[in-house]
């Protein structure tokens, strides 16, 4: 089995680059971020007459996560349980989408951007974090969860972990992203048992998933890694590799993130 994650940045401006990278990668699951559609403007015949099912959760012209799956789509969720809102008025964004596909329950993610350190996006991203932080760890407890389920974590964490995930870290000091707080409501998913199998099977430096459209920045290779597959024990013990498909930024109208796909044994 094929899984992978992608922030498409805007489905209905990508949808053809999406199949086309479905039938040339042999992806069976692919989980989407940022699709910037409401649920009735997703392309969904596009996928349907590659042979996908499809489940989607947009409420806007912001944010939007979607699954597409060739192994089976079930017992869809368009949050997670006690996933924060944010606002005044506090409301749950369309940021996270779970379903079981072949036997995996894949959550796709896309983890508040934060914004500004002093900004109330920030609190509210590290909230949302460590909520689902809290979920995903009794999915696989002993006792309330269970410890052979096989889950996946993907998406867009909008977290750079190491210093060396950004191409110049003295530029983002102060900033969000590379926070302690930030890189410690990451960590903390190791804490709870899941691998972040991506850096285990591409731990290289300067190997980025995001470049901005702006000043040249993917010529000059000046990214981000922060996009990332966190798979339970019972998963990652399936993963036979990862890779970061950088070609796909190429071209004309490219995404600003590219795939991580994830091999996974039968």
């Amino acid at each position: 089995m094929r899984l992978a994650t992608w922030n498409i940045n805007s489905i209905r401006a990508r949808a053809d680059r999406a199949v086309a990278f479905l039938e040339r990668s042999g992806t069976d699951v692919l989980a989407l971020q940022e699709t910037k559609c409401k649920d009735d403007q997703f392309p969904r015949g596009l996928f349907e007459d590659a042979g996908y099912e499809v489940a989607t959760v947009g409420f806007s012209q912001w944010n939007g996560v979607a699954i597409v799956s060739r192994v089976g789509l079930e017992d869809v969720e368009t949050a997670f349980p006690g996933q924060p809102g944010f606002g005044e008025e506090p409301v749950v964004e369309a940021r996270a989408l779970g379903a079981t596909c072949g036997g995996v329950r894949v959550w796709s993610l896309y983890v508040p951007n934060g914004r500004e350190l002093d900004n109330p996006h920030y609190p509210y991203k590290l909230s949302w974090l460590e909520e689902l932080r809290a979920q995903a760890a009794s999915w696989i407890a002993e006792g309330s969860g269970d410890p052979t389920a096989q889950v996946a974590l993907v998406g867009d964490w909008n977290v750079a972990p190491l210093d060396t995930d950004v191409w110049d870290i003295g530029l983002f000091a102060g900033k969000t992203h590379v926070s302690p707080a930030e890189r410690a409501a990451f960590a903390a998913f190791a804490e709870a048992g899941y691998a972040e199998v991506s850096r285990t099977f591409v731990p290289a430096e300067r190997t980025y998933t995001y470049w901005d459209y702006q000043q040249l920045r993917f010529p000059r290779n000046e990214g981000m890694r922060i996009d990332f597959t966190y798979a339970s024990p019972a998963l990652a013990a399936r993963v036979t590799g990862v890779t970061v498909d950088r070609n796909e930024r190429k071209g004309k109208g490219a995404s600003d993130h590219v795939p991580v796909i994830v091999d996974l044994t039968d």
